[in-house]
């Protein structure tokens, strides 16, 4: 049986640390992040247009057209691996590990209350994906994809995934199996 929630930073540090870059690869300012992200220590912020995260996490990363953002937080270490791979080909260096500094229970709450704004959005961005230039067709389909698989993870996944975060956001240590998680 898999965990209500899994920390996700501990294991992206340690892909992150044995290197020294110059520039770090999560560079991202809470303040700028995409309001589109779901709440969860990784996020897009002011990341470039380049569309290239879902090359690398198509299960995490989707476009609003000018920037990436975050619409699923990984849940174990080949999914983290991905987002850290997403990160490191951002070219502005956008993307924040640090949201669980910043996601407060009641933030959280309020994230899901708007989620259907989220929703509309991503539904209508994905058709104008859809009926762009077709010379350019598979890029934007799968760009028109992603938002599609983020609309089928609000209507079944997120939930469950927040009720998660909650725990965690309250206790600091993931749940143990059979513990009673916070409702949204």
């Amino acid at each position: 049986m898999k965990p209500a929630y899994w920390d996700p930073v501990p294991y992206a540090r340690r892909l992150v640390a044995p290197r020294t870059p110059r520039f770090p690869v999560f560079s991202g300012v809470w303040a700028e992040r995409n309001w589109r992200n779901v709440p969860g220590p990784f996020y897009g912020a002011d990341t470039d247009c380049m569309e290239l995260g879902r090359c690398e996490a198509p299960r995490h990363v989707a476009y609003d057209g000018d920037h990436e953002f975050v619409y699923r937080q990984p849940v174990n270490a080949f999914e983290t691996e991905a987002l850290v791979s997403a990160a490191r080909v951002e070219l502005y260096l956008g993307y924040g590990w640090d949201g669980e500094d910043h996601w407060t229970v009641e933030a959280v709450r309020d994230w899901w209350r708007d989620r259907r704004r989220v929703r509309e959005w991503a539904l209508a961005a994905a058709a104008e994906r859809d009926a762009e230039d077709p010379a350019y067709f598979v890029h934007h389909h799968d760009a028109g994809q992603g938002l599609r698989d983020f609309v089928a993870y609000i209507d079944d996944g997120l939930e469950a995934y927040l009720r998660g975060y909650l725990f965690w956001l309250e206790q600091r240590r993931e749940p143990g199996h059979g513990e009673a998680l916070p409702g949204l």
